[in-house]
């Protein structure tokens, strides 16, 4: 557990190449960042969707909780802007492995775990130890954990979803709030105005899935991470667990990423009635994928209304379009590809238990194997199909929603809509978004994808 150094040094720089102060410049342009993210509202659904922290007061407390990949400039910046505002601040450090590039494996060494995850947290959600820090020291705000949900505790808690600069550049956390905001609420209302619909998920890639819009989930008061109080920035196309035997969900999956691995040749992961039925390709993660199904498929998981681990329970929707892929996507410490699922359009699909769920409790305690494992979708289509018509919700990687009258009138008070809305990168698949031989990229999609990184 490292602490942290005094306002001024966090911002001290270091000496140039030519003698002078190489940091000023990119720490003070961090900084108007990080006082923009601390005043904005606080949200606490997810750490993946609207971060602020904006309900600090003087004289409160603060933790600031991130691991060792995490670059600290951003963690300093955040720091300081919170002490302007009148907190009391404090940083802790959790040590992790050195940085090094990802390999075919590392999804599954984050994801599946075979015993309580507080022995073996997972690297992007709650830390124990240090959320046990901020409840035992009486913090008024915990600000740590990139992804997944976050638990209710009796103090506030929001996450802290940057590892390197290129997460933190100005695009997606000064997109005006309101905006994202509306786009969320018309995005969602597609889904939720039309249950009994059909829904229909395809992508060039090869996934072609539909499924009906169950009307229960929105209605269950219990289930306040999807109908009533939606992710905002992850919207959900399906509900979460526990899944009932009403699930329709049928058809295909297919991509070449998922959160934290290298980019795998082309996987096929077939679904039926909600339930994996089958994996094809993938390389070393599909395989390692398959051996996981094997293990698992005769348990009785208590959120799955028969056996096997891998049902599908997330397809979920960025919704920022100034979201970029970081550029040294080769190494742990950016993060890999679970940043930019935050993209507007962007989608992932993910299989298993829900993280840090009482179904993941019932696992960790008896020893059985939990988790869940992705594919991504970077250039989905999403419609709703009723009596009088498709309603869109994504076509072609593009929210539909940028096309609503009251969006585009809401984004016209900062500028031109036609920018305002416009998504900063389009990931560059041949045969897709850029013009070369699909199948080619398939078959070694790390190739093209590192090589475009530079």
């Amino acid at each position: 557990m490292c602490g942290t150094a005094t306002a001024d040094e966090n911002v001290r720089g270091e000496p140039g190449p030519a003698g002078g102060v190489g940091r000023v410049v990119e720490l003070t342009d961090l900084l108007s960042v990080a006082r923009r993210i601390v005043t904005q509202d606080e949200v606490r659904r997810t750490a993946a969707g609207f971060i602020g922290y904006g309900a600090t007061k003087p004289g409160e407390r603060v933790l600031i909780g991130v691991d060792s990949q995490t670059d600290p400039d951003l963690t300093h910046a955040i720091a300081r802007a919170l002490r302007e505002m009148g907190a009391r601040v404090d940083i802790v450090v959790a040590q992790v492995e050195d940085d090094r590039e990802f390999d075919d494996l590392d999804e599954i060494r984050v994801a599946m775990r075979r015993r309580p995850w507080v022995e073996e947290p997972r690297r992007w959600e709650g830390t124990p130890w240090i959320e046990d820090l901020a409840r035992t020291r009486g913090y008024d705000l915990l600000i740590h954990g990139k992804g997944g949900a976050i638990p209710k505790v009796e103090h506030r808690y929001e996450g802290f979803p940057w590892v390197v600069k290129d997460h933190f550049a100005a695009g997606p956390n000064l997109f005006p709030r309101d905006l994202h905001r509306r786009i969320n609420e018309r995005t969602w209302s597609r889904i939720t105005d039309n249950t009994g619909a059909r829904l229909l998920l395809t992508d060039p890639e090869g996934t072609d899935l539909s499924l009906t819009i169950l009307d229960a989930p929105f209605r269950d008061t219990t289930r306040h991470d999807y109908g009533l109080s939606p992710k905002w920035g992850h919207l959900m196309a399906h509900p979460p667990t526990p899944i009932g035997p009403d699930d329709d969900t049928k058809g295909v999956i297919a991509g070449t990423l998922n959160h934290f691995s290298r980019p795998f040749p082309r996987i096929e992961v077939d679904v039926e009635r909600g339930r994996m039925t089958g994996i094809r390709g993938g390389g070393a993660y599909g395989a390692a994928w398959r051996d996981l199904e094997a293990e698992s498929k005769d348990t009785q998981y208590p959120c799955f209304p028969e056996p096997g681990l891998f049902w599908i329970w997330e397809i979920a929707i960025g919704t920022n379009p100034k979201i970029v892929r970081p550029s040294d996507i080769r190494s742990l410490s950016s993060g890999g590809f679970e940043w930019e699922r935050r993209r507007a359009g962007i989608i992932h699909c993910g299989l298993g238990t829900r993280w840090r769920s009482s179904e993941e409790v019932w696992a960790g305690q008896r020893g059985l194997l939990y988790g869940h494992l992705h594919v991504h979708l970077m250039s989905a289509t999403l419609v709703v199909q009723t009596a009088t018509g498709d309603i869109p919700i994504i076509e072609g990687g593009r929210l539909s929603a940028y096309d609503d009258p009251d969006v585009r009138d809401l984004a016209a008070q900062y500028g031109d809509p036609d920018q305002i809305l416009r998504d900063d990168w389009v990931p560059d698949i041949p045969g897709v978004t850029v013009p070369g031989d699909y199948a080619e990229y398939a078959r070694d999609p790390a190739r093209f994808i590192y090589g475009a990184a530079g």
